[in-house]
């Protein structure tokens, strides 16, 4: 399901990342879910959840790395 406020990010994510990351996680995540929403718009047999946190990690990556056990900016 979509998530609505940046508190409502699994823990994982409300950890680890820095505030903009997770704006940027949100932002992914809830585009995705509207976006993958046929299973026939989504490769292999993924769902819909999982095709969303594939997404969102990968659009935190294009701005973040981990470093020294910690997201930064890149």
């Amino acid at each position: 399901m979509p998530y609505e406020n940046i508190s409502d990010l699994p823990d994982a994510v409300t950890d680890n990342l820095p505030k903009h990351a997770q704006e940027i996680f949100l932002e992914a995540y809830n585009s995705a879910w509207e976006q993958y929403a046929k299973p026939e718009d989504r490769d292999g047999d993924d769902s819909r959840e999982e095709v969303s946190f594939k997404v969102a990690w990968s659009a935190v990556k294009e701005s973040y790395e981990k470093r020294d056990g910690k997201w930064q900016k890149k």
